[in-house]
């Protein structure tokens, strides 16, 4: 070989290596990061995520990976705190090199994230959030795997009002979350000409709900819908049954962690309503639950949940736009390839892109916590 040619070779070698390494992607390997609370009063939440995702990589890599690459996903703990998802993003896509972020867990810490997801134009796949700031206006990085909270607020309204009831307040997280799903609250209720009759707020990773507890029992509403973490919604709902003077129904969205609240409660969990995104995830009828099951339940400890079966179908998903990527992977070639994904059963859960749309279901189901913490639709 002469040394033209030699030079050119390596030259070759080089670009495809930087290109490797700059993308998280390697001969064996993918390599995705995520931010999410793993301590804190949100940390079932980022625990459960990740295990859920994690269970179904496990299993990709013990079959050989995606065209004989591992997943390797690294999971930092930001505490549910902004300040500490900016920080872990920054180490995630500069230090880390990840191919994509993947799986955050709330709004205002993947909003943090937003500005280096731009920098970077790297994927943004399956926050678990349903926030319009991930949604509007459309951002070519994002995919969303789980209905909206304007979708599950209006389906709780929806609800509310069948049952005859129009004195409706919101407890809210005071953030991006809890001011995004109090918009959604107000935009369905004027739908049909109601007015909320109180708010009251709580802060992010508190549990100081005494204020809040004291402007809605003044209040006196038939119905309370909440938005926050399960921490400060089971101490909200334990302070306000207390002395017996209300007795609301309430309503939570699915970001407040269904099995934590239910933990958190107890025994005045009882009638205690959650719209949720997922299937049941005790519910063997859909063929993606029971192999949720068969390998998230391989660990000894653990309980089937809505968090990490949303996690699963996440990874799920996510692996599905990599086959369909090919070999010849690159961020724009599993761009392409998720807005492709034109309609797909992940087995009885369908998700839907396109080339305008990466908000892959509208699912919305409606829940109550029965006897013994048990869910019933």
């Amino acid at each position: 070989m002469n040394l033209q040619k030699l030079l050119l070779c390596l030259s070759l070698g080089l670009a495809i290596s930087a290109t490797a390494a700059e993308n998280g992607i390697t001969s064996k390997s993918i390599t995705l990061g995520q931010s999410a609370a793993l301590t804190g009063p949100a940390a079932q939440l980022g625990i459960e995520m990740r295990d859920g995702a994690q269970a179904y990589f496990d299993h990709v890599n013990a079959t050989g990976g995606v065209g004989g690459r591992q997943i390797i996903l690294k999971t930092l703990d930001d505490g549910y705190e902004a300040e500490k998802a900016v920080a872990n993003t920054k180490q995630l896509v500069e230090k880390d090199d990840v191919f994509s972020l993947f799986g955050y867990v709330g709004t205002a810490t993947s909003n943090a994230a937003l500005p280096l997801v731009a920098k970077e134009n790297l994927p943004f796949f399956a926050p678990f959030t349903g926030a319009q700031s991930l949604r509007e206006p459309f951002n070519r990085n994002i995919f969303n795997i789980r209905a909206s909270y304007f979708e599950e607020t209006e389906k709780i309204i929806q609800h509310i009002t069948t049952l005859s009831l129009n004195r409706i307040a919101v407890f809210y997280q005071d953030d991006a979350y809890g001011k995004t799903g109090l918009e959604g609250v107000i935009r369905a209720m004027k739908k049909r000409n109601i007015d909320i009759v109180a708010t009251a707020t709580v802060e992010r990773n508190s549990v100081d709900v005494s204020k809040a507890i004291a402007q809605m029992k003044q209040a006196k509403p038939q119905a309370i819908v909440m938005i926050s973490a399960y921490t400060s919604c089971a101490a909200f709902i334990k302070g306000m049954l207390k002395d017996g003077e209300v007795s609301p129904i309430f309503w939570n969205i699915s970001f407040v962690g269904s099995q934590a609240l239910s933990k958190e409660l107890g025994a005045e969990g009882r009638g205690v309503m959650i719209s949720q995104v997922m299937p049941a995830p005790w519910d063997d009828i859909n063929p993606v639950v029971k192999e949720y099951k068969n390998l998230y339940l391989k660990t000894p400890g653990r309980v089937p949940g809505y968090v990490s079966l949303e996690g699963f179908i996440a990874a799920k998903v996510f692996v599905e736009g990599l086959k369909r990527a090919g070999n010849n992977l690159s961020r724009e070639s599993f761009v392409k390839a998720m807005e492709g994904i034109s309609s797909h059963d992940v087995g009885g859960f369908q998700v839907k892109f396109s080339g305008n749309n990466h908000n892959a279901s509208h699912f919305v189901d409606l829940t109550v916590i029965g006897k013994d913490g048990k869910f019933m639709r």
